[in-house]
This record gives structure tokens, sequence and C-alpha cells, in this order.
């Protein structure tokens, strides 16, 4: 039995998260054994089947001192785990993560594959120059390295490069369904967590301006996140601005059953300042919601989305050409209907089995 190892911060509800939980269930179930190491356990985090396994490789309180005894500590003991667990394959996920698992296997002859989930300017060099380095030069040593965009391997040198694939992410069973086929609701959605990145506050102007001519529509965002209470406060103050817009937006908090709440809205949008391949806009897209995304670094929805065919792009923090791009998809019914049935043959491409077929080929061949 092929055992893979499964290296990332924690479970909590995320992007990246995510995904490492769709692709250990999918290897656990074809017969591999499975193991998260994980940094962290918090209390609000995606549940996993019981047969894997989960070891915590942060340090207890007891065993932190001084920083530079705790980074030799926090290296020691991650690399005791791999002596112990004897993976045939590390996966790792995210920033640090992808250097420590390359560095504290140095000599154990473990295969490890890093993987890019972001856009690497966030992900290293805005983290911390050093980081940069570090990650320019361990990934040299990675048995592979995955990307999710072709603007973030292009990132990299020429010898992360020559060792890297692009490799989708796949979608979550409940987006994999019939497309609504009735009229759709007048709502815009917005799903994903609540931060700065994500400018939900542009939206809600958008939103607010073209609420003015279309006031039927209503605006409900899905995700919790550390501007909650801001957006919140945020979204009365348009409301009482304008005293018809009252009930016509909302924030909704943490969600589950996403597909189904979602899957007659009218408009989809995400205006991310960055992204690797958000997930949310493919389950939107392939649930046939008409849907609009920022042009933004390091180019996910891009690579999904043909301007015009199958959603619209807009440049980044341009509101003027949100207000443009709902109000072309809210006034122009067959429009929206072709473009949403476009998107939503995201589902052949993007279906589970095909992608975790791809993930099993490329990881397998990789094992000793």
């Amino acid at each position: 039995m092929k055992h893979i190892a499964m290296y990332i911060g924690s479970l909590s509800k995320g992007g990246a998260e995510r995904v490492f939980i769709n692709l250990a269930e999918f290897f656990y179930k074809k017969g591999y054994k499975v193991t998260f190491v994980t940094t962290f356990k918090y209390d609000e985090e995606y549940s996993y089947s019981e047969g894997i396994d989960r070891i915590i490789s942060g340090l207890t309180p007891e065993e932190e001192t001084g920083r530079l005894v705790n980074i030799y500590r926090r290296y020691k003991k991650l690399r005791d785990i791999w002596k112990k667990i004897k993976p045939d394959l590390i996966l790792s996920a995210i920033g640090k993560n992808n250097v420590m698992a390359i560095e504290t296997t140095r000599g154990l002859n473990i295969p490890v594959v890093v993987s890019v989930v972001a856009d690497p300017a966030m992900e290293y060099k805005n983290e911390s120059k050093v980081l940069e380095f570090l990650a320019f030069r361990s990934f040299k040593r990675a048995a592979g390295v995955v990307f999710q965009t072709t603007d973030a391997r292009n990132y990299f040198p020429p010898k992360v490069r020559k060792k890297a694939v692009i490799m989708q992410n796949s979608l979550a069973e409940e987006f994999i369904r019939p497309i609504y086929e009735g009229t759709r609701e007048k709502e815009v959605v917005a799903v994903g967590r609540l931060d700065e990145n994500k400018n939900h506050k542009m939206l809600m102007d958008a939103f607010a301006e073209v609420f003015k001519t279309q006031k039927d529509w209503r605006l409900t965002i899905y995700g919790d996140g550390p501007l909650k209470k801001e957006l919140e406060s945020y979204a009365d103050k348009l409301m009482d601005e304008n005293p018809d817009m009252k009930g016509h937006v909302a924030l909704m908090g943490r969600v589950s059953n996403v597909a189904g709440l979602i899957e007659k809205s009218g408009i989809f949008v995400l205006c991310s300042d960055t992204e690797g391949m958000p997930n949310a806009l493919l389950e939107a897209m392939a649930l046939g919601i008409p849907s609009i995304s920022t042009d933004c670094p390091c180019g996910g929805p891009r690579d999904v989305i043909e301007d015009g065919v199958n959603g619209l792009l807009i440049p980044v923090k341009d509101t003027k050409a949100l207000v443009a791009a709902l109000r072309k998809i809210m006034v122009n019914e067959a429009f929206a209907k072709t473009i949403g049935q476009n998107a939503s043959k995201l589902q052949e491409i993007y279906n589970p089995d095909a992608v975790n077929a791809k993930w099993e080929k490329y990881l397998t061949d990789l094992m000793q």
C-alpha cells in the first residue's frame, strides 16, 4: 500500500485546504494510506474519513522557547515525523510549508511535491524576500512542482519551471449537476473569505450604483473572515444612504450547501485583487451562473474565462467596469443565458474523476 503524506498549515475552511481534503479522500478511497501533517489544528475545520491519519507538527507551548531555538525545534520535529511515518511521497502546499517540506527531508530519500496555490508574489516575495530566495533555491530539489496557472509557473526560474506542471483543482461533487434551466433569480452573489483581497466593498459600491435603475435585484455575500463586522457596517451605511436598498444587501456568513443556495442566482462576482485558481469562480461557472471576475494576477480567472463568451473579465479595482458588466448581464437575458451555458462546460474539464486521475498518475509516477 503506497503512503502519501499531505503537509499543510491546517485544515481550516479555505480553498487550498479543501483541495487537499478532496485529494486525500480520493486517494484513501483508492486504497492508499493517507496522512495529514498539519502545523495547527483549529476548531473550525473540514472533516475527513476516519481512516485518514492526522499528525500535528507545530510546537506545543511547553516546547517553545526563543525564536531561533523554536525554528530548530520545528525543523527537527517535522523531520522526525517523516522518519517515523516513512511516506512514499509528500505533497505540500502554501509558502513556508513548501520550503520546510523540502529542507526537512534532506537525505531521507522521500520525494516531495510542492504546490503553489496563490499568486507567488503574494505567497513568497511579499511575505519575505528571504522566503522567496529559499523557495527559488529549494524548489529545484523538489521531485515536482505543481502550479495552478501559467503566470504562476513563469514567475519561477527556468530550473524550477523544468520540473513544473499545471494541474487543475477538481470541482466538489455538489457542483456536478444539471444546470438550472428556469428563470434565474435577480440576485448577485459572491462566495469567499471576507478579507481585503476579496474587495467586497468594490462589489457593494457597484451594486449600489446599479441598484438605482435595477431595484428588483439583491446582493448576497456568503463567507466569513476578519472584515465581517466592517463589511456589515459598510452595507448598513450604503442602505442608509439609499433607503430603497434596505433588505437588498445581505451578508450570510459561512454556510453549507453553497451549490444549492446559489445555483438559481442571476450573477456571480469575484472582485479579488489576486488569486490562484479561484474555486468559488469555477464552481459558480460550473453551475451555469453568468459570472464576472477581475482579471487579477496570477491569471487564474483569465485561464477559465473567455471574455464575452463564458463570462466577463474586468480590470482589478475598476468599479466602473464592474457596474457596466453587471448592467450588461442584468438587462440582456439572452446574453446572460448564453454565457452561463458556455460556462457550465467547465463541469467536463474539472470533473473530479478526470482531474483526480491526472493527480494520481502524476504523483504515483514520482513515487519510488
